[in-house]
């Protein structure tokens, strides 16, 4: 009698694993396209990721490189102070979007260009998401604006 209680213990605790394991693989899956790895400039110059590969890029919009183009279509180029980006993006700008700010971008890059579907801005004077700020900072160009620059 007690081989058959132990032998039903066993089947339950394998079947609960196996159940487990069929669920976390499902989800993995369903997941697995809601995942956006981020990356500075640097990176994405030093190893190109593969071309239908979506991700977020972040740091600093150049300088004189904004170009607003036929329609909505913007190009201008990012920097983490390493390397910079071409980007080109079709739709409506943040309000906050500017040259010398931080921004990141959703998308891909072709090898050439990164071609971004998302663009987020700063929300004030003082905010930059914390991947845009690590990066820069592992640069040496980050300057804390609470520390006077």
């Amino acid at each position: 009698m007690k081989t058959l209680k132990k032998k039903r213990r066993v089947q339950i605790v394998i079947v609960a694993v196996v159940a487990l394991a069929v669920a976390s693989s499902l989800i993995g899956y369903a997941l697995k396209d809601g995942i956006n790895f981020f990356r500075s400039p640097s990176e994405v110059m030093a190893e190109p990721p593969a071309p239908h590969e979506v991700f977020r890029i972040g740091g600093l919009v150049e300088e004189d490189s904004l170009e607003r183009g036929q329609g909505a279509v913007i190009r201008f180029r990012v920097t983490d102070g390493g390397a910079s980006v071409p980007v080109v993006y079709e739709g409506v700008l943040p309000d906050l979007f500017e040259e010398g700010q931080g921004m990141v971008g959703t998308g891909s890059f072709d090898g050439q260009v990164f071609r971004a579907s998302e663009i987020l801005a700063k929300h004030d004077e003082s905010y930059m998401p914390k991947e845009v700020v690590d990066a820069l900072k592992e640069q040496g160009v980050y300057q804390d604006p609470a520390n006077g620059g």
